[in-house]
């Protein structure tokens, strides 16, 4: 993990300087890593692999979900600009 997120080695200014932005950088790494990324060794994404879902995420679905959990809050809990076409499954 360390030497995929550049924020881990203070080599760049990419380091997070509040907890609180570091912990949703390692929220996104590890959707990415589990539910996106389609890795050589076992030719899917471990979320296939493991039987969570039967097919791919992007990172439009998270952007998506993210939105569907705002409409069931009733607020905004982000400060992104709304995805224009995706539609839930």
């Amino acid at each position: 993990m360390r030497m995929g997120v550049r924020r881990f080695t203070r080599l760049t200014n990419g380091l997070s300087k509040k907890i609180e932005n570091h912990k949703h950088m390692i929220a996104l790494y590890y959707f990415h890593y589990n539910w996106v990324r389609k890795h050589m060794t076992i030719g899917t994404t471990p979320a296939i692999a493991s039987g969570l879902t039967d097919r791919e995420f992007t990172m439009e679905d998270f952007v998506g979900l993210v939105e569907l959990q705002e409409k069931k809050a009733g607020r905004r809990v982000t400060n992104y600009k709304p995805a224009s076409k995706w539609r839930p499954n």
